[in-house]
C-alpha cells in the first residue's frame, strides 16, 4: 500500500513540474507583454488556457491571443455598474452573498426576470457580473459557480438562439477554467427543446460542468447538498435561507467594487487608463526577448 502511495505521490510531482514547465513554455511562445495584458497573464491565467486546451501549448497559445485581442477591444475591465445598473434592476443576475463549500464564488441567474430588450446589453451586464465574480474570489480560488432558477422561464423570456451561442463562445472561449459547475434547477419541459440546441455550442469540457436538478430526483438533490450548505442555499434551490434581491444595496456594493477594479487594472475612475491607450492588445517593445531560455 505505501509503494501504491508513493508511485501516485511521484506521479502527481512528474504532472505538476510538466504543468510548471508548459506555463513556462506557454509564457515564453506569447512573448513579452505590457500593461493590462500583462497584468491578466498571471501564472494561473496560463495555467487555466492550457487546461482548457489539454496542455497544448500552441492551441493554449491561440486561445489566449484570442482573448488578449478581445479584451483590448471589448475592454470588460471597464464596464461599470451604472452603464448596466438597470440590468440588474430585476436581480436576473447578481453574486450571491455566500458560497459553495469550497469557497466558491456563486452567480444566481434568474433568466425568467428578464426586464429588457438589448441583447448587447444583457451581454455585458453578464460580463460585468463575471469579472465582478472573478474579483471577488477569494485567494487560491479560480473559480465560480453557477446556480440558475428557472421560476417564470418561459420560450418567450428566452435569448434567441444565436444569441445564446455567442454567449456561450465568449465564456468558453475568454473565460476558460473559470466555470467550476452551473447547476440547472428544475427547468420547465419546454427548456429541453432549447437546451437540445444549445447543448451542441458547449465543448465536452462545459458539457461535465452543466448538472440538471430536480427538487424530487434524490442524486441531484445530494449533488446540490455535496457543493452547498442547506443553511446557506436560498428556499428556490431546494435550501432553507431566504433569497431577497435589494437592488439598492446591492448598486452600492457594486460600486465599491468599481473602485476596487479601477484601482487593479491600474486606471481611474474617470476611465483614464494610465500608461498607454493603443487599442490593441498590449505588447511591450521587441528587443527584449527573454523568453528563449525557457523553452
Amino acid at each position: 500500500m505505501f509503494s501504491r502511495w508513493s508511485n501516485s505521490h511521484h506521479s502527481q510531482e512528474n504532472d505538476s513540474l510538466q504543468h510548471e514547465s508548459k506555463v513556462k513554455e506557454l509564457r515564453a511562445a506569447i512573448g513579452p507583454l505590457a500593461g493590462r495584458s500583462l497584468k491578466y497573464c498571471t501564472d494561473a491565467c496560463l495555467r487555466r488556457y492550457l487546461e482548457a486546451r489539454n496542455w497544448n501549448v500552441d492551441k493554449s497559445k491561440k486561445m489566449l491571443e484570442e482573448t488578449l485581442k478581445w479584451r483590448s477591444t471589448y475592454k470588460p475591465e471597464e464596464i461599470r455598474w451604472d452603464e448596466i445598473a438597470v440590468e440588474g434592476e430585476t436581480g436576473k443576475v447578481y453574486r450571491a452573498n455566500f458560497h459553495d463549500r469550497d469557497g466558491r464564488t456563486v452567480l444566481i441567474l434568474r433568466p425568467g426576470k428578464q426586464n429588457t430588450t438589448s441583447l448587447d446589453n444583457q451581454f455585458r451586464h453578464l460580463v460585468y457580473m463575471i469579472e465582478n465574480a472573478i474579483l471577488n474570489l477569494p485567494e487560491g480560488q479560480q473559480q465560480m459557480v453557477w446556480l440558475i432558477d428557472f421560476t417564470g422561464w418561459s420560450l418567450s423570456t428566452s435569448v434567441p438562439i444565436k444569441s445564446a451561442r455567442d454567449t456561450i463562445n465568449v465564456l468558453q472561449n475568454h473565460y476558460p477554467e473559470r466555470l467550476a459547475m452551473a447547476f440547472l434547477y428544475n427547468p420547465p419541459r419546454i427548456f429541453e427543446a432549447f437546451w437540445k440546441i444549445v447543448k451542441y455550442f458547449l465543448d465536452a469540457k462545459t458539457f461535465q460542468k452543466v448538472k440538471f436538478v430536480y427538487p424530487k430526483n434524490t442524486d441531484s438533490v445530494e449533488l446540490m447538498s455535496s457543493y452547498f450548505d442547506k443553511e446557506n442555499l436560498p428556499t428556490e434551490f431546494g435550501g432553507k435561507a431566504i433569497l431577497e434581491y435589494n437592488h439598492e444595496e446591492f448598486s452600492k456594493q457594486m460600486v465599491q467594487d468599481d473602485t476596487k477594479s479601477a484601482t487593479l487594472w491600474g486606471f481611474d475612475d474617470k476611465r483614464q487608463s494610465i500608461g498607454s491607450e493603443q487599442s490593441g492588445p498590449e505588447v511591450a517593445p521587441e528587443p527584449i526577448c527573454i523568453a528563449q531560455a525557457a523553452s
